[in-house]
């Protein structure tokens, strides 16, 4: 069974569901009256978890000191407030030594969950992809030249549109961009001529909560690559994961056995 590495920033994903049935008599904000809690690993965590369920076998390195919590109203799923405690992380000279130090060639593929919080530098991304030639990163950082060695890039629409003129004519890497509810698109730079795949998801899903939707689909991304050894298969793949991931409540783990 090939093994996978996760690296990245990591945090605790906390939902506290409750009903808001009337306003304030101080200011005009709803009056929220907890019901219950859910918790769990987010970003990089939710990436290894979702893998974890996918059957591949993975080590995981992460700071995981963050905390994301989410309110939310339980009758109409709508998010209310969100609070993020302790949402930089700071590595000591130490631990940034071990990172470098790291035997990263003992794995099949490395999997970099860079939500910019601090955990994975530019520098360390040009090391890992230095030494390995398996790299799938989704990332929140301006991409530039730094990120050049990885094999597959992971964004979303937004991240795409701000670095597009950079990507399209300069970076060698493949790069795939997730589009919602409609799909995702592959850029592939053949012999310096950049060319596009699109992948529609075809059915509508009735989508309940779209927190961890981009994890979730890294992993599948990830898992089919490793099965299949072919970019259009895993994106389909990654797509369908997607989909039924964000139909549940909360940030869940993909089933599996949902996923036809």
């Amino acid at each position: 069974m090939k093994k996978v590495l996760v690296i990245g920033d990591g945090c605790k994903d906390v939902f506290q569901y409750g009903k808001c049935e009337r306003l304030s008599p101080e200011a005009p904000v709803p009056v929220f009256k907890p019901t219950k809690s859910t918790s769990n690993g987010g970003m990089a965590v939710n990436v290894y978890n979702n893998l974890k369920a996918l059957d591949v076998d993975c080590d995981i390195i992460t700071d995981s000191g963050a905390t994301k919590t989410r309110y939310v109203d339980e009758v109409s799923n709508q998010m209310l407030l969100r609070i993020d405690e302790n949402d930089r992380i700071f590595i000591s000279p130490r631990n940034y030594e071990k990172l470098l130090a790291f035997d990263y060639s003992k794995y099949d593929a490395i999997v970099i969950s860079d939500y910019n919080k601090g955990y994975v530098t530019k520098q360390l991304v040009k090391h890992i992809t230095d030494i390995h030639p398996l790299v799938f990163m989704d990332t929140k950082k301006t991409i530039d030249t730094w990120a050049f060695g990885v094999k597959f890039l992971k964004i979303n629409e937004k991240e795409f549109k701000e670095n597009v003129n950079f990507l399209i004519q300069e970076t060698p890497n493949d790069i795939i961009v997730t589009l919602g509810k409609t799909g995702a698109v592959l850029y592939h730079n053949d012999n310096g001529v950049t060319k596009e795949d699109y992948f529609s998801i075809k059915e509508e899903h009735p989508v309940r909560d779209l927190s961890g939707a981009g994890d979730t689909f890294l992993a599948g991304l990830v898992a089919d690559y490793l099965k299949n050894n072919d970019i259009s298969s895993a994106i389909k793949f990654a797509n369908k994961c997607a989909s039924w991931v964000v139909t549940q409540r909360g940030v869940v783990v993909v089933d599996k056995t949902k996923i036809v």
